[in-house]
C-alpha cells in the first residue's frame, strides 16, 4: 500500500510565521553562552537544521493554510497568542490551541493555563524544560502543579525530552525523570517531544510501562526517526506514537512529506500515526 494521502493528518508541532524569528527564541538568550548562538544564529539549533524554511510571502495565515491543504494536513496544533490566535479566529476548523506553561511562573502560570483552556479552548499544554530560566527538570516538584492541573482538566502535556538542540545543559530533560512523573500522576497524558535521544530505547521501555506516556516525532526529519520508535510503533506502540512536524521552526512541510513515504510503518499504523492518536488526545472528532 502506498503512503496514504487522504487521512487528514494532524500536526502536533506547528507555528504561524511572525515575521521576526528572533522574537520566538528571545527567552533562551539568558542561557546561551557560545558566540555562534549569541551573535550568528537566527535559530538556536541552526547547526542542526540547514534548510530552515523562509517565511512565506503574503498573509502568513493564508499561506500556511494553503501549505496544509497541499500536504493533506487537516488540523494543526498551535499556540494561543499573536498570529496563532488570528489563525484560530479565522480557521477554527483547522487549528487547535495549546497553552505554553512555565513552572517558574508559579500560581500565575496555573491561572494562565486554566484561562487558556476556558477562554481559548486550549486542548493541550506544552513545556520546554531545558529552555526555562532557570531550568526546571521534568521531575522537579515545581512542575507538579502543572501536571496535576493538566490531569484535572484532562488535557495532555507535550514536553521536550532528550538532548536539546540549543546549546544549553541537557540534564533537565533526561528521559529517566519521566518515570517518576508517570508514577506520581497516573491519570496524566504525557507526550514526549523532540526525539528523547539518546535515551529513545528507554523512552520505549517507559511507554510499555506507563499507559499515559506517548511520543511525538517533532523536530526530526522523517529520515532520522529513531529506529527504536519505528519498531515500537509497528508493534505494541501503534496507539502511542503520533506525528509532529517542525514547521516553520526548522523543517519545511515539503521536506517532511517528501521523506515520510520512506518511513517503514505498517499499513495499519499510518492512520493512527498521522491522525487518530492525536485526534484522541486532543478531542478532535472524526
Amino acid at each position: 500500500m502506498p503512503f496514504p494521502t487522504d487521512i487528514g493528518a494532524i500536526d502536533t508541532m506547528f507555528g504561524i510565521p511572525s515575521g521576526n524569528r528572533e522574537d520566538w527564541y528571545r527567552f533562551l538568550r539568558p542561557q546561551l553562552r557560545d558566540r555562534e548562538s549569541l551573535d550568528e544564529f537566527t535559530f538556536p539549533a541552526q547547526y542542526l537544521f540547514h534548510e530552515v524554511p523562509p517565511d512565506p510571502p503574503g498573509d502568513p495565515v493564508d499561506a500556511v493554510v494553503a501549505e496544509m491543504d497541499r500536504f493533506g494536513i487537516e488540523w494543526a496544533m498551535i499556540g494561543v497568542e499573536g498570529p496563532d490566535h488570528e489563525a484560530r479566529r479565522r480557521h477554527p476548523d483547522r487549528f487547535v490551541a495549546c497553552s505554553s506553561v512555565d513552572p517558574n511562573a508559579g500560581m500565575d502560570g496555573i491561572r494562565r493555563l486554566r484561562a487558556d483552556v476556558a477562554d481559548h479552548d486550549a486542548r493541550a499544554a506544552q513545556w520546554f524544560p531545558a529552555g526555562g530560566h532557570p531550568q526546571v527538570a521534568i521531575n522537579d516538584p515545581r512542575a507538579f502543579p502543572i501536571y496535576a492541573t493538566c490531569a484535572e482538566l484532562d488535557i495532555p502535556i507535550f514536553v521536550c525530552a532528550g538532548v536539546p538542540g540549543p546549546r544549553v545543559p541537557m540534564l533537565a530533560q533526561h528521559v529517566e525523570q519521566i518515570d517518576e512523573v508517570c508514577w506520581a500522576f497516573p491519570d496524566l497524558t504525557f507526550v514526549m517531544r523532540h526525539g528523547a535521544e539518546p535515551w529513545d530505547e528507554l523512552a520505549v521501555k517507559l511507554m510499555l510501562k506507563w499507559p499515559g506516556l506517548h511520543y511525538s516525532t517533532s523536530a526530526f526529519a522523517p529520515r532520522y526517526y529513531p529506529r527504536s520508535i519505528i519498531d515500537y510503533a509497528n508493534s505494541r506502540g501503534a496507539e502511542k506514537v503520533l506525528y509532529a512536524g517542525y514547521f516553520p521552526m526548522g523543517l519545511s512541510l515539503e521536506r517532511i512529506f517528501r521523506e515520510l513515504p520512506a518511513v517503514p510503518l505498517r499499513d495499519d499504523v499510518w492512520p493512527r500515526f498521522l491522525r487518530h492518536n492525536a485526534a484522541r488526545l486532543l478531542g478532535i472528532d472524526g
